[in-house]
């Protein structure tokens, strides 16, 4: 592709924005400003103008304009034509490609280089002021080309070079100053997979900072490196016992079979896959106690990301759902689309069997999220519309299943239903 020519013009009323009396607090530098508004007015854009780190700074402004077609072909310019400058600046990318859910192309080659140049990234001088949420991204990714042992000297690095008071040396630390590493690392230990320490190296590495682990993880290793034929209690083992252990859902709609299914959707898995990345499905709105209008479930989704929805269909046993990658928004009143390559919707025809079900992906994806402001959370023009409905309930019959911008049709029926509750979890890893 030439990035020089033009790039997609903009399917934004951006005269909305300018004309709405909410007040949008964002800072953008001039020059990057004049960028964004050569692409918004002349849908033209030369980005070999451009110094690297500025269009990076285009790509954020861009996100925060929601100008998704623009951050799409940025992501894939820096990918394909700046992969160099970005294992050199890796903490700046990695960094920025978690601050907002949009930048997931970003996000997945940054991963892939984890896993394959690890030590770029933990050898890099400023490795140890890197986030907590980042250290944990890192730590926590399988198949590094890197001992085990060395990452958890790398998490110890990290959490010293945090408390400058402490020294390299713990035998000269008193229990405070064990506690105080404690704090700091303490939610990067679950990942650190110790049962893949030689015992030399867990009497080197791990045993003199034993005061920092949890106990019953403790005594199960110690009993594990004196006798191989120990099974440690699976409830302190690390993370990779720990992540494919049941998850209990709060939910009315779906048990942990449909969560684990939909947790394989999510990373593309087949259904006979294993499954890797057990989510965490936290619960952040339920129609009957949160009210089931449109405006109830904007005022508390809005701006919130990583979301499963699941709805029970009024008088019968069917299921339907969807998964959103990005954030909920109800600031347009028309043309309202959130733009994602990783959505999809679902449908369960009997809950009770959860073989029998309909996947469908985004095909569509300039029009993957409907974001009318009278719809609850739907996915499409019409590919599954959850409407506004009254206060307590959705008695109306308005919500309806029609296939535009997924590649099935997820109901057998294009008729409209009544919900008679519906659910949105956020979920985490």
């Amino acid at each position: 592709m030439d990035y020089d020519e033009f790039l997609p013009k903009l399917s934004q009323n951006y005269l909305e924005i300018l004309n709405d009396e909410e007040y949008f607090d964002i800072t953008i530098e001039v020059e990057i400003f004049q960028a964004i508004l050569t692409y918004i007015y002349g849908g033209r854009l030369s980005l070999t103008k451009y110094d690297t780190p500025d269009i990076l700074k285009i790509l954020i402004a861009a996100s925060e304009l929601n100008l998704q077609e623009l951050v799409i072909h940025l992501q894939s310019f820096l990918i394909q034509i700046k992969a160099n400058w970005i294992e050199r600046n890796f903490n700046l990318v990695y960094q920025t490609s978690f601050e907002c859910d949009s930048f997931l192309d970003l996000q997945q080659f940054c991963r892939k280089l984890i896993i394959r140049q690890p030590e770029k990234i933990f050898n890099s001088p400023d490795f140890t002021s890197l986030p907590e949420k980042t250290l944990i991204s890192l730590v926590q990714q399988d198949n590094l080309q890197m001992s085990e042992v060395q990452v958890w000297e790398h998490v110890l690095k990290w959490g010293i070079a945090k408390n400058p008071e402490l020294s390299s040396d713990p035998s000269s630390y008193s229990d405070d100053e064990f506690n105080t590493l404690k704090d700091t690392i303490h939610r990067c230990i679950p990942f650190i997979k110790f049962l893949k320490f030689t015992p030399k190296e867990f009497l080197n590495k791990a045993y003199p900072y034993r005061k920092i682990l949890p106990g019953e993880l403790f005594d199960n290793l110690i009993a594990y490196f004196l006798d191989n034929d120990y099974n440690p209690n699976k409830r302190s083992e690390p993370q990779q016992v720990v992540k494919s252990s049941p998850k209990g859902i709060n939910s009315k709609i779906i048990t942990f079979q449909h969560a684990k299914l939909i947790s394989k959707w999510i990373d593309r898995l087949r259904t006979m896959d294993e499954l890797k990345n057990l989510y965490e499905f936290k619960l952040i709105f339920r129609g009957s106690r949160d009210g089931f209008s449109a405006e109830k479930f904007h005022k508390i989704c809005d701006n919130q990301s990583r979301t499963v929805t699941v709805i029970k269909v009024k008088d019968s046993n069917e299921i339907l759902g969807g998964y959103n990658p990005i954030k909920w928004d109800s600031r347009y009143s028309y043309n309202c689309y959130g733009t994602t390559r990783d959505s999809f919707i679902f449908s369960f025809v009997d809950k009770s069997n959860v073989r029998d079900y309909v996947l469908s992906r985004v095909k569509n994806e300039k029009q993957a999220m409907n974001y009318l402001p009278h719809h609850g959370p739907s996915f499409g023009p019409d590919d599954l519309v959850i409407y506004g409905g009254r206060e307590h309930s959705f008695n109306n019959d308005h919500s309806y299943c029609k296939k535009m911008s997924y590649e099935k049709q997820i109901r057998e029926t294009e008729e409209k239903f009544s919900v008679e509750e519906y659910e949105v979890f956020q979920i985490s890893t």
